[in-house]
């Protein structure tokens, strides 16, 4: 098992001592930003313009999705999420802490970014840390 903390995907930042935060690459021409770095900017084509940036842990609900079947291990029914991001991104992941009913999860309401240990280890026993969308409060 690892000393250090593992995150579940490149652009997810756990620094020693501090808080994780999610990594943006930020378009010095144009402003866009993604999660991940490109030789040259996807919104303007500009070529070696980005630069990292720490992305907001708050945004808006912008699609979801409740899924009712998945591969074994799974549980289902479990939401799908996009949100946008205060300040810039966009992310994908799990939207927790809410009932996986549409009557229940409106586009646009607040959410937050929370980050969390993910429920299964990998085949040598590591942990890593993952990030999930929660109802604003």
């Amino acid at each position: 098992m690892s000393e250090e903390t593992l995150t579940i995907k490149p652009y997810l930042k756990a620094p020693a001592g501090g808080d994780p935060y999610l990594e943006g690459q930020k378009c010095s021409a144009c402003g866009a930003i993604s999660l991940k770095k490109r030789m040259a900017c996807a919104s303007c084509g500009a070529r070696d313009t980005v630069a990292p940036v720490k992305l907001a842990n708050t945004g808006k609900l912008h699609s979801f999705s409740i899924i009712h079947r998945a591969f074994p291990g799974i549980e289902v029914p479990f939401v799908s999420a996009i949100a946008d991001l205060d300040g810039g991104g966009t992310i994908k992941t799990n939207l927790v802490g809410i009932e996986p009913d549409p009557d229940k999860i409106t586009l646009g309401m607040d959410v937050t970014v929370d980050f969390q240990t993910a429920p299964r280890k990998d085949a040598e026993g590591n942990e890593y840390l993952t990030f999930v969308l929660k109802p604003a409060a």
